[in-house]
C-alpha cells in the first residue's frame, strides 16, 4: 500500500468549500464520473498551467460525461480571484484547513524546499467511477500534457 490514495479505494466523502460560499463533496456527483484534480497554490505556474489545460478540455470531459473539480487548500476569495483572472472553467473548491479531503488521500503532506519543511500538497488527479470508487490515481503529478492523459482514462472509463 502506497503512502497515497489508490484505485480500488472509496473516494472519501468530505465537503469543501465553493467561491460563492456553499459546499461540495464528492457524493454529489454519484452517479457520474469525477475528477478531482488537487494542486498546491492558486496563481502559481504550474498550478495556473494546469488549471487552465483542464478548462480548456472542460467541454470534451462533459461530452464523455466527466464532472471536473479543482481543489487547494485556498481561500474561497482567492479562487474566485483565480477563476476571474484566467477566465477558468473549471470549478474550484477549498479543501479544509484540517482533516480535509486532502489529508484524508494522504496527499497534504510534509515537504521540503531549500532545507525548510512544511506542509504542502502533492499535485494530484483522482478519476472517480459513477459507483464512487476510485478508478486511477495519478500522484506527484507534472502539468505538461496531464489534462489530456486524464481525459483520455476518463473517456476509457
Amino acid at each position: 500500500m502506497s503512502e497515497f490514495a489508490e484505485a480500488g479505494q472509496p473516494i472519501p466523502d468530505i465537503a469543501m468549500e465553493t467561491p460563492d460560499g456553499g459546499s461540495v463533496k464528492p457524493s454529489d456527483f454519484k452517479g457520474q464520473k469525477l475528477v478531482i484534480f488537487f494542486y498546491p497554490k492558486d496563481n502559481t505556474p504550474g498550478c495556473t498551467t494546469e488549471a487552465k489545460d483542464f478548462s480548456a478540455l472542460k467541454a470534451a470531459f462533459d461530452r464523455a460525461g466527466v464532472a471536473l473539480l479543482g481543489v487547494s487548500k485556498d481561500s474561497p476569495r482567492m479562487h474566485q480571484n483565480f477563476i476571474a483572472k484566467h477566465g477558468l472553467a473549471t470549478p474550484l473548491a477549498t479543501d479544509a484547513e484540517k482533516d480535509g479531503l486532502s489529508d484524508a488521500l494522504g496527499i497534504w503532506t510534509e515537504k521540503q524546499m531549500y532545507g525548510k519543511t512544511y506542509m504542502g500538497m502533492v499535485r494530484s488527479t483522482y478519476l472517480v467511477g459513477a459507483d464512487g470508487v476510485i478508478a486511477q490515481a495519478w500522484n506527484k503529478v507534472k502539468v505538461k500534457g496531464h489534462a489530456e492523459e486524464v481525459l483520455a482514462a476518463a473517456q476509457a472509463l
